[in-house]
């Protein structure tokens, strides 16, 4: 008899272990780049799929003067940090100019984005092959749950301005914090 038969069929797959030098620590890091004006449950059901694939992931807060925000960069960075208060691989900064630019001045490989929908990926399509054609930076797409695929910065601000109820598209700690900012 075979070993294949002595296996039930199935062949004998053998693991080995190839040894590293002692000081070997890769490190994985990434980039998750928006305005977050504010932090949705979009972006933490995003954030918090890409934490176990990245040994740290940089939330950073794109500065762009042309824009109008909601909240000032400070308190956007203080939304995040009070969200993920406890969790160690995560650094909140913010940035001007392209994200490619921060990624390489950072040493930094991988890019992170969101996809709620087929335009969103028209959209972030481009961008990631030109971050890849300028600078040899990857993206990592991850699509949105169904739950939180609906929900944008832009459909929270226009509803927290008209008077709704947001505390079901952002993150319970943050609310205090939108409330206490307007």
């Amino acid at each position: 008899m075979s070993n294949q038969n002595k296996n039930n069929g199935l062949a004998k797959i053998t693991s080995f272990f190839i040894p590293l030098q002692d000081n070997f620590q890769p490190m994985k890091a990434a980039v998750f780049p928006g305005s977050f004006d504010p932090i949705t449950l979009g972006h933490k059901d995003i954030i918090d799929r890409a934490l176990p694939l990245f040994d740290q992931l940089i939330i950073a807060i794109g500065v762009n003067v042309d824009k109008k925000y909601m909240f000032d960069v400070e308190t956007r960075m203080k939304m995040i940090e009070l969200v993920y208060q406890n969790q160690p691989k995560i650094k909140v900064v913010r940035y001007k100019g392209l994200t490619v630019d921060f990624c390489h001045n950072n040493n930094l490989k991988f890019i992170v984005r969101g996809l709620r929908n087929p335009a969103d990926f028209e959209f972030e399509k481009a961008i990631a092959q030109t971050n890849r054609k300028l600078g040899g930076v990857e993206t990592v797409f991850l699509l949105t749950g169904p739950e939180t695929s609906f929900i944008s910065s832009s459909i929270v601000r226009d509803i927290f301005h008209n008077g709704g109820d947001i505390s079901s598209l952002v993150p319970n700690e943050i609310i205090p914090l939108i409330r206490q900012s307007i």
